[in-house]
């Protein structure tokens, strides 16, 4: 036997080591770095966009935010800060004290005196609107020979359209809903006119004071002067008054008299047009005043009304 067979046989085994997991925390780290430079240049840009008032406010703001709120003081009260609250009125009744960057300059904003700034340019528009209808009659042959019916005027309400019979020429016959031709030319041009300004209208009708043989209690005049206004409300959106422009339509019989010492003259059987101010429509959308109903009424309604049965 050989020398070699009697050598052990040694195997050798290397054993490779992995290397160690790679942590997460490089990630977050990062994530840090990210939001701290995204907060940076956020703030950079909000320092460059604002007034140095507005600045100057935020942190008196935060130095003192009691004080600021209670008392005022630019940051507080001031239309031009982010910061809105305190000032003088609290109640905003009668005005705001509007301070400026320099302390001893002021500028007191007056609500009242806004208010009555506002319905004046409201009432130059609607002048404005008066003397465009004037001047389109005037322009106009289908209208120039209907002009002693047409009646306009401003009013508490708004500016106030009055188509009016004349003895010989009425919008409607006796008795009678259905428009005459001429009245439908002259609605469908104010249609045309009307329908330039944003305001809501409103349509009326009214008749003499003749009554109905039956008396009011059938068919009276009250209903006659309802099935003409709203005879004129179908004109008018023919003629291209927009959807919702027309908020209220009603007949008012011979309660509003046009000449009171003569209740038989044709001039009381009319039809008004009232182009209405933000006074008057926000009336007539609240019903005359202010619309709340106590929840605790409301829930009594709601449970008085009978479920609709099925079907």
């Amino acid at each position: 036997m050989s020398d070699d067979s009697q050598r052990p046989i040694i195997v050798r085994r290397i054993k490779k080591a992995a290397h160690g997991h790679h942590g997460g925390a490089w990630k977050i780290a990062y994530a840090d770095f990210v939001t701290a430079m995204m907060a940076f240049f956020l703030l950079m840009w909000l320092l460059g966009s604002t007034t140095k008032a507005t600045r100057e406010g935020i942190a008196e703001y935060f130095k003192t935010p009691l004080k600021v709120s209670m008392s005022g003081g630019s940051g507080a009260g001031d239309a031009s800060s982010v910061i809105q609250g305190g000032g003088s009125d609290l109640t905003r009744t009668t005005g705001q004290v509007q301070k400026t960057s320099t302390p001893a300059k002021k500028k007191t904003i007056n609500l009242e005196a806004a208010k009555a700034e506002a319905m004046r340019k409201e009432k130059a528009k609607l002048e404005e609107l008066k003397a465009k209808l004037d001047k389109k009659i005037d322009s106009q042959p289908i209208l120039k020979q209907f002009k002693k019916q047409l009646l306009i005027d401003i009013t508490a309400e708004g500016l106030r359209i009055q188509i009016v019979d004349e003895k010989n020429r009425p919008m409607f016959n006796i008795g009678s809903a259905v428009l005459q031709p001429y009245a439908k030319e002259i609605l469908g041009e104010i249609a045309k006119v009307l329908n330039d300004v944003p305001n809501s209208i409103s349509l009326s009708g009214h008749t003499d004071a003749t009554p109905y043989s039956g008396g009011e209690r059938g068919y009276s005049n009250w209903e006659l002067s309802a099935d003409r206004a709203n005879a004129c409300r179908r004109e008018l959106v023919g003629g291209g008054i927009a959807d919702g422009k027309i908020l209220r339509v009603v007949g008012l019989s011979s309660a509003v008299m046009f000449d009171k010492t003569d209740p038989s003259n044709p001039i009381n059987r009319r039809i008004s047009i009232i182009v209405m101010n933000k006074q008057t429509e926000d009336a007539v959308r609240n019903d005359g005043g202010k619309l709340e109903v106590p929840q605790d009424k409301l829930k009594e309604v709601t449970d008085a009304t009978p479920a609709k049965p099925s079907p």
